[in-house]
């Protein structure tokens, strides 16, 4: 049965009609992946969709300080934010690290080329800094495991990473921390930080994140992946998971 094309919009103009908004603010909202019909977030602003559709659109935290120093400023990102979006709305710092869009908990800034900049670079390569991160992923996940699977890049419009024998080396500590029904809340491990690390590790051992789409996960309201804690140079920081952060 073909559907009556007279009943259908493009998402970003209902979505405009709904919030009382311009077409331009409702395309934004739904790229940035803040919009979503029945727990499934929107991904594509221009699809056609019954002009009845009623869209829920998820508030985005605000950015907040844990702390800062001369040395370093430490961030608690919010999800659907990218790093670089961040680091531009702090224009005297740069960033260290960066997390993925939809990651949220600490990112760390500091002072460019500065020697502590240099001393914590260093840090990083020496892989002697402690990252520790929250995951919902998919299955009963019941006891620790070591995931060391080397990872290769391949770069086009996105980054699709891939567990590759012709990799580098990557290594990830997983701990279970609660089950509920067929979903596992796990405390992840990285002494490594190569590109989408986690969620490739995770994906590859059939134990996707939730709302990761783009590596097999079922959908979800985001990719629930937050960095809970980081230590280097003296220095360790936590950020509480945020309050959407659920099963």
């Amino acid at each position: 049965m073909i559907e009556n094309t007279k009943n259908l919009q493009k998402a970003y103009k209902l979505l405009a009609l709904q919030e009382k908004i311009s077409n331009n603010e409702a395309k934004n909202l739904i790229d940035k992946g803040l919009v979503s019909i029945n727990n499934k977030r929107l991904k594509i602003a221009r699809a056609e969709l019954p002009i009845n559709t009623k869209f829920k659109i998820q508030k985005q935290p605000k950015i907040k300080v844990i702390f800062k120093d001369e040395n370093i400023l430490a961030l608690s990102k919010p999800p659907f934010l990218s790093s670089e979006e961040i680091a531009q709305k702090h224009k005297e710092w740069s960033l260290l690290h960066r997390l993925d869009k939809e990651t949220s908990g600490i990112l760390l800034l500091v002072k460019e080329n500065s020697k502590f900049h240099q001393k914590a670079k260093e840090e990083f390569k020496a892989q002697k800094v402690t990252k520790k991160y929250l995951a919902i992923v998919s299955g009963i996940v019941d006891e620790e495991q070591d995931l060391n699977f080397p990872l290769l890049i391949k770069k086009d419009r996105f980054a699709k990473v891939s567990v590759s024998k012709s990799g580098i080396n990557a290594h990830t500590h997983i701990k279970p921390l609660e089950i509920q029904g067929k979903k596992t809340k796990l405390e992840v491990t990285i002494t490594t930080g190569r590109t989408h690390q986690i969620r490739v590790h995770l994906s590859h051992i059939k134990h996707p994140i939730i709302g990761d789409t783009f590596y097999g996960g079922q959908e979800g309201s985001r990719i629930m992946l937050h960095a809970q804690k980081i230590e280097l140079l003296g220095y360790s920081f936590i950020d509480d998971e945020p309050i959407n952060f659920l099963f």
